[in-house]
């Protein structure tokens, strides 16, 4: 997808509270990782299940070029005090032009529990405020994924209904709950 639009990356990462959201670095292997070792991250993103070291690589040369082709914004969920890599957000830019972006988050299994997820999306959701087309940032999260849906409500997203069998996980037509967040007004 081309998107023809003044779109810059930050010159200020993104951050909030104990994350900062930067791009992807080769040092990062280590979380891509962590990350294809749970059996629902590589069904619902690209990361490769059991990614070898030259496959985390590859996975992390194309989060970095999801910008340069338009797709949006992909940023490692870094420790502000340490800089580790804690997970990756993105903010996908498919609906722009209807002012409409979506988020995805990923946060290592040894990362979670600690609010990680949540500050990453505040930081992403006020960085997509200052994107002038942008009104609306959806979430789609699956009823189950109660750690998900707490995450959503934690930074602000409200839920607006049940979309039924609306994509394909892990081989399977499933439904999803749609959460948004709405620029706030002027």
């Amino acid at each position: 997808m081309d998107v023809e639009l003044p779109l810059q990356w930050p010159a200020t990462p993104p951050s909030h509270g104990p994350v900062v959201l930067r791009p992807f670095r080769d040092s990062d292997a280590a979380v891509v990782a962590e990350l294809s070792r749970d059996p629902y991250v590589p069904q619902i993103s690209t990361v490769p299940p059991a990614a070898t070291e030259e496959e985390g690589t590859d996975w992390i040369l194309r989060q970095n070029g999801r910008f340069a082709q338009g797709m949006g914004y992909s940023f490692a969920i870094a420790d502000a005090a340490t800089d580790q890599a804690l997970g990756q957000i993105g903010l996908w830019l498919k609906a722009v032009e209807t002012g409409r972006a979506t988020a995805g988050y990923l946060v290592a299994p040894s990362a979670r529990g600690q609010g990680v997820a949540a500050a990453a999306l505040i930081a992403l959701t006020k960085f997509a405020w200052t994107l002038p087309l942008l009104h609306r940032v959806e979430l789609y999260i699956e009823p189950w994924n109660e750690a998900s849906i707490h995450t959503a409500e934690a930074a602000g997203y409200e839920r607006e209904g049940l979309l039924r069998s609306h994509q394909e996980i892990g081989g399977e037509r499933k439904d999803v709950l749609l959460y948004a967040a709405i620029r706030p007004a002027a």
